[in-house]
């Protein structure tokens, strides 16, 4: 992995293990000279894990839209910060980024980040891995929730595998690195759409 998309809040806690769990992730990254790209905020989690790959001597690209940098939201100390329209352009500018997503702790936009790059994977339109990084079991009721919609047969059990999950980073790391990832083929004969 060369770049990993982080989805994470503009909002912190302050959750003494979480910010253990985002310092640990930004210095595994830049040990392994992985490059994060991330929504562009200098506040919340977002703030804190760019500052500490920032200083680590990592690399960090931001992708904001224009409405955040004029409520000066913005990171301007990054390695890269690229000012796009709007917020679908900039989810589909983080996905073009990374070759891995990894989704913190965070509120409704994280999730819907998270969905739309799982729905986005399912459908093929992108082969990166996603992990879930489950600081304090702070996913449990989601990861439960993914195995309701199995049961009820919502969702098929080979795109509830795709989502991988730890409450540590380096084993959710070591789980996606090397992970291979296909749509679930069935799907889409199902509906004849291959």
């Amino acid at each position: 992995m060369k770049a990993i998309c982080v989805f994470c809040g503009a909002n912190f806690n302050g959750d003494p293990v979480l910010k253990q769990a985002v310092e640990q992730l930004a210095e595994l990254m830049v040990t392994r000279d992985i490059t994060l790209v991330y929504g562009g905020g200098k506040v919340g989690i977002m703030g804190l894990l760019a500052d500490s790959v920032l200083k680590g001597g990592g690399k960090a690209i931001g992708i904001i839209p224009q409405f955040l940098m004029d409520k000066e939201v913005g990171h301007t100390g990054l390695t890269e910060l690229h000012i796009v329209e709007n917020m679908h352009q900039r989810k589909q500018m983080m996905n073009d980024l990374c070759d891995a997503i990894i989704t913190l702790p965070g509120g409704i936009g994280t999730l819907e980040e998270f969905f739309e790059a799982l729905t986005w994977l399912q459908l093929g339109l992108h082969k990166h891995p996603i992990g879930l990084l489950n600081v304090n079991g702070f996913y449990d009721f989601l990861l439960k929730q993914l195995d309701e919609m199995v049961e009820q047969k919502f969702m098929k059990p080979a795109n509830r595998n795709l989502v991988i999950t730890s409450g540590d980073p380096i084993e959710l790391i070591n789980l996606m690195d090397g992970f291979n990832v296909t749509p679930d083929e069935v799907w889409f004969k199902d509906r004849n759409l291959m």
